[in-house]
């Protein structure tokens, strides 16, 4: 594995302004939309995102929680692929963690709103690429 893997991913991951999100659809194909960046990591192995509870990737999601991120260095030509476990997090705590002034554009019932909702995503493994070559590793 690279020198400082997760400081060099977490650096290519900090910098863009989309992510892109993958879900498992309810046909057992794969589901990719493009999405704020995450408001929140630890590391490479979790991030958190906003959406709303009624969207349809939560059902997707609660219904199989598998899942994919991508980030997309476009200037330099790399990525950053995290395979792992999305989880729908609805309780207090969660939503106020990653609140954020301005929220209320998409969430007019505030923090308290029941259609705002937390996704964090646990990655388990990823693929990073670079310099026209590709590396897999694990996320511990």
């Amino acid at each position: 594995m690279m020198r400082d893997a997760a400081q060099t991913i977490g650096n290519l991951i900090d910098k863009q302004s989309v992510s892109f999100v993958s879900s498992v659809g309810f046909g057992g194909f794969p589901n990719t939309k493009a999405m704020l960046p995450p408001r929140k990591r630890d590391g490479i192995k979790s991030f958190w995102f906003t959406t709303n509870t009624s969207s349809m990737r939560v059902a997707q999601y609660r219904e199989n929680p598998k899942a994919c991120i991508y980030f997309c260095d476009k200037r330099f030509f790399r990525g950053v692929m995290l395979v792992g476990e999305m989880e729908v997090l609805e309780d207090a705590e969660s939503k106020e963690m990653i609140w954020r002034d301005g929220d209320t554009m998409y969430y007019s019932g505030g923090v308290t709103d029941p259609d705002y909702c937390v996704l964090k995503f646990s990655a388990q493994s990823g693929r990073y690429y670079t310099n026209f070559s590709s590396e897999d590793f694990v996320v511990e």
